[in-house]
């Protein structure tokens, strides 16, 4: 337990850092975390006895970086389109052409683009937003939606929790724990626009980051339940032992990359 708090600290304030320092020291942090995190995935299933291919994942996060570092807006979502169109079409051609061609292992070999590359490219379309205040408040709420959302789950369960989630998936987590996390995360987001208003940031309604926090919640947890699913099925505990006490880099991200997709998409359609 004492690792596992050590840990949490160290963790948290390398983000915090990020966060406030932004640029090129949250960038380069950011993509490192993705590339640890990309190696992790696929070493997974290379264990679990898949043959995933791995060159169009590594190239696609490459020539991603640079096009969400300067393209903002409408114009990153039609060039990430067409970026996960080419990476799963070189991936079909080196999965059919092989002498033993799987289906699973096409679909393995695509899940790290959804899973990974596109909600990390995301983040790094949020940390172009021209207003300062607006980028920095929606890249807080990515990661306290979920980190809120993870402690209200785990503290509400242990005392109240008795209903099984999924226990097919992730047999410790309880329906009152899930509850507990939803409210918290509401309260971390709340939290952190009520922070950004005193600051007389041009923010949205209120009522925006309501429904975000709420929606963003649902997403975390899914987020979680689906890195769950992944372990249970390449039989592992955990993806890594990278961070003492907690795991690997995506046991740490599994929940902040599905709400960043949600956070961006929101930012791109709505602000």
């Amino acid at each position: 337990m004492k690792t596992r708090i050590l840990t949490g600290i160290s963790l948290a304030s390398v983000l915090v850092f990020a966060l406030i320092m932004r640029g090129w020291v949250f960038s380069c942090l950011w993509i490192a975390a993705l590339c640890v995190a990309l190696h992790e995935l696929i070493y997974a299933f290379s264990k679990a006895g898949h043959r995933p291919v791995a060159l169009p994942n590594w190239i696609m996060l490459l020539l991603g970086i640079p096009v969400f570092m300067l393209v903002q807006g409408v114009n990153s979502l039609i060039l990430l389109s067409l970026m996960l169109f080419a990476a799963f079409f070189f991936v079909s051609i080196q999965v059919i052409f092989r002498s033993d061609p799987k289906l699973q292992d096409l679909l393995i070999s695509i899940l790290p683009m959804c899973m990974l590359l596109i909600p990390g490219l995301s983040m790094l379309g949020l940390l172009r937003i021209e207003d300062t205040y607006l980028s920095n408040m929606l890249m807080w709420i990515v990661f306290v939606i979920p980190t809120f959302g993870d402690a209200g789950a785990y503290f509400i369960g242990v005392k109240y929790g008795k209903t099984k989630l999924n226990p097919e998936v992730s047999p410790k987590k309880t329906v009152e724990g899930s509850l507990g996390g939803l409210v918290f995360s509401i309260l971390g987001a709340m939290t952190v626009y009520a922070v950004f208003a005193l600051m007389k940031a041009n923010l949205p309604p209120w009522w925006h980051i309501l429904l975000l926090a709420f929606t963003g919640s649902l997403v975390e947890q899914m987020g979680d339940l689906f890195a769950s699913l992944i372990k249970r099925h390449c039989g592992i505990k955990d993806f890594g032992t990278i961070f003492p006490g907690h795991g690997g880099m995506i046991d740490r991200l599994d929940s902040v990359l599905f709400v960043a997709v949600l956070v961006f998409l929101y930012q791109v359609s709505f602000i």
